[in-house]
């Protein structure tokens, strides 16, 4: 009993410094919840079960309205071991899908969360959001810019309520040091930083191509991607590296540490973008992306200012992960441990570390079904405004870096004034799949 007690207090302390949940012992959650009426259950379908999808339905389950429905997955070994984890801590088999639009017609189904890869969320969400169905959806919100400008009118038109994964948005120390922020006891903030430098990420061997593992819906995975042979190296986690269905670190981390630097200084979408970087570290490895970055974004009186490296974490001031608002009488550091101010000599008080305070992603979870009862999308942390904000700017960021250039962004026409950046705004859909609305 003590060693059980102890599992589930390191859990708990180590889902604290990454902000989620997924290291909860998942046998425990069905003895937790309580019973609620019938009338009040909400009926929850995921899309997307091996990696943050599950965690989002993980920490969804915890809260007692939660009725689990179905899963979906085109990999079948992933779908029945979801589902075998799930009945085994004491849930009712759900109803399982390798084809997300059958679960979409699940009248049970109420609450849709998409856990895909990013080169899907559009087409699903878009689809989730026309069968009336509430979407808490994976970050970033797509991936393409043009996408991203698809689900905003797509968003608008609808009266359904769209929570973003960015759950930093619901983290208390991340919203206390924005007050700080806003406070303007930093003074004039000239610059404001964000960086990822992810030890971990290592060199991404090249390997051959081969045929897809058994159960596997390769076709259904691709989707709207281009059609290629199957290569491990392009599927599950390491999708991100390829653009094909992703942006890389800059997209993927940059979506959330990005998300705080434009809410720091009050900003949306700069004057200019210019990035530099690639695959300085691994070479020859079978990633596509860049594996170092640093991207600056102009703005009328500050610049932004977005790092990445992979393997390395010696990032600034001492932290793999964080951001900075440089100001005149000091800087203020946030990153998911806590925040703090460095003063600048004679000008400011230090503050010391202020401390994470639990699991963002629980927060955020709690606050999406609170929307969803309530029917009132404003008391959304990360509606999909927030998930389009984010995902433009680092989206700008990978359009920079493709075309090698300073490129300038004209807010009346939302659109760069140079061509060949325009071009990389597009989503291009294969293998009949089709962009929503086109």
């Amino acid at each position: 009993m003590n060693s059980r007690r102890n599992f589930i207090k390191n859990s708990s302390l180590m889902a604290m410094g990454t902000g989620a949940s997924f290291l909860f012992p998942i046998d425990l959650l069905a003895a937790m919840r309580r019973k609620v009426s019938p009338n009040d259950q909400i009926g929850v379908g995921l899309i997307g079960c091996k990696g943050m999808g599950f965690s989002n339905l993980t920490s969804m389950l915890k809260i007692n309205e939660i009725q689990l429905v179905g899963l979906c997955d085109i990999d079948e070994r992933v779908l029945q071991q979801r589902s075998g984890d799930l009945e085994k801590a004491g849930f009712k088999k759900p109803a399982l899908y390798n084809d997300y639009r059958k679960l979409l017609a699940n009248k049970d189904v109420d609450v849709v969360i998409i856990g895909t890869p990013d080169h899907w969320h559009c087409l699903q969400l878009a689809d989730a959001l026309q069968a009336g169905k509430d979407v808490y959806c994976e970050k970033p919100l797509a991936n393409s810019m043009e996408e991203c400008n698809v689900l905003l009118h797509a968003a608008q038109a609808s009266d359904r309520m769209l929570q973003i994964g960015q759950w930093q948005r619901s983290q208390p120390h991340f919203v206390d040091a924005m007050e700080f922020v806003h406070s303007g006891k930093l003074g004039q903030i000239r610059l404001a930083k964000a960086w990822a430098y992810q030890g971990w990420m290592k060199s991404i061997p090249v390997l051959p191509n081969s045929t897809p593992p058994e159960g596997v819906d390769y076709d259904m995975w691709l989707g709207p991607a281009p059609k290629r042979a199957f290569n491990p190296n392009r599927f599950h986690f390491n999708f991100r590296w390829y653009w094909d269905y992703a942006g890389g670190l800059m997209t993927d981390w940059g979506v959330h540490l990005m998300d705080y630097a434009l809410y720091g200084m009050k900003a949306h979408t700069p004057k200019s973008v210019m990035a530099l970087g690639g695959k300085f570290a691994y070479p020859e490895d079978a990633a596509e992306t860049p594996d170092t970055l640093q991207t600056v974004y102009e703005y009328d009186d500050f610049s932004i200012l977005w790092e990445h490296a992979t393997g390395i974490d010696g990032g600034n001031y001492g932290r793999n992960h964080g951001i900075a608002f440089i100001g005149n009488n000091g800087t203020l550091v946030l990153d998911r441990n806590g925040w703090e101010v460095i003063a600048e000599k004679d000008r400011m008080e230090s503050l010391p570390l202020q401390q994470n305070q639990g699991s963002g992603l629980d927060k955020h979870t709690q606050n999406f079904i609170q929307a969803v009862k309530s029917r009132d999308g404003s008391q959304l942390k990360a509606p999909l405004q927030i998930g389009y904000d984010a995902a433009m700017v680092c989206h700008m960021g990978n359009v920079a870096f493709k075309t090698g250039n300073r490129i300038y962004w004209d807010q009346q026409t939302k659109k760069f004034t140079d061509e060949s950046a325009n071009l990389l705004m597009k989503a291009h859909y294969h293998n009949g799949w089709e962009l929503p609305g086109s």
